[in-house]
């Protein structure tokens, strides 16, 4: 049976809310939590590849995709304030118990859901998400870091240079075998959305905010400690954002993760989607049984 893949909007906290959806809403959830600076977008292609067996929500976190983009002024823009506006969509659609699919700024977004609610998380598929400092590579982070630590001119230049096209275009294709297995439409679409007036200010905010991401590492340790929950890595290993090494740390505190390192890069789904579907598909009917 073919599901179609529905685009839905709900309000949030006064905020319009951008998701995608599929599948029995009987079925075993799964929602998907994109990275920087993407959105839902970025499971197109998986979506439906889950569809037959699982009910999947994808949304798009607040000032990215088709999500709202209210100022600075109007919402706060730090990892905690998209938890909850996930949080409160997940409770909308009466999603009690999910497993999680995350990539980049999905990573912290869904540590932080774990740690509200640890019994709520059946299962976690990462993807060049991140939970050990051991995952950050240089110099990319040094950067991060330093404007956080100390934003201005100086410090901020690194970060507006995260947000042109030509780095854009980088996270897609740095690392892969074969770039041309990557869709250009990617970095348009994204670069288009990343330059809308006011994004910027939203962007380099959410880089200030990142080492509270880091702060919360022992605590998500732990997390994994007393739950072990099943967690499967499927990595790009060529990703100069977050190494492979990142990976392997799963296993000082889940033993039993699966770590699976693909020669790609940050995008990994976008040269090896038939590899990872198929691994989440042998991974997820194992976890949830």
């Amino acid at each position: 049976m073919a599901f179609a893949v529905h685009h839905r909007t709900a309000t949030v906290n006064n905020l319009e809310v951008f998701y995608r959806e599929t599948g029995d809403p009987t079925a075993p959830v799964v929602v998907l939590l994109h990275g920087f600076p993407t959105s839902s977008h970025m499971f197109r292609h998986l979506i439906p590849e889950l569809a037959d067996r699982y009910h999947v929500i994808a949304p798009d976190h607040i000032g990215f995709g088709q999500s709202s983009m209210p100022t600075l002024q109007d919402f706060p823009y730090t990892f905690g304030a998209l938890t909850d506006v996930t949080s409160g969509l997940l409770q909308q659609l009466g999603v009690d118990r999910f497993a999680l699919y995350v990539q980049d700024y999905g990573a912290p977004i869904g540590w932080r859901l774990a740690l509200q609610a640890p019994d709520r998380i059946t299962a976690i598929v990462t993807q060049n998400g991140n939970a050990y400092e051991e995952g950050f590579v240089k110099p990319f982070w040094d950067g991060v870091f330093a404007y956080a630590k100390a934003p201005g001119p100086e410090t901020e230049a690194p970060m507006r240079g995260a947000l042109t096209p030509e780095i854009t275009r980088w996270q897609y294709v740095n690392g892969v075998a074969d770039p041309s297995l990557v869709s250009p439409d990617n970095w348009v679409h994204d670069q288009a959305l990343l330059d809308r007036p006011g994004n910027d200010a939203i962007q380099l905010k959410l880089f200030r905010d990142y080492p509270t991401n880091v702060d919360l590492y022992p605590l998500v340790h732990q997390y994994f400690r007393d739950s072990q929950v099943p967690l499967l890595a499927v990595w790009g290993a060529n990703d100069e954002i977050f190494g492979p090494a990142g990976a392997e740390a799963f296993r000082r505190d889940l033993p039993d993760a699966e770590i699976h390192l693909l020669e790609s890069g940050h995008f990994a789904l976008e040269s090896h989607l038939e590899t990872i579907t198929e691994r989440i598909r042998d991974f997820l009917a194992r976890a949830l049984a």
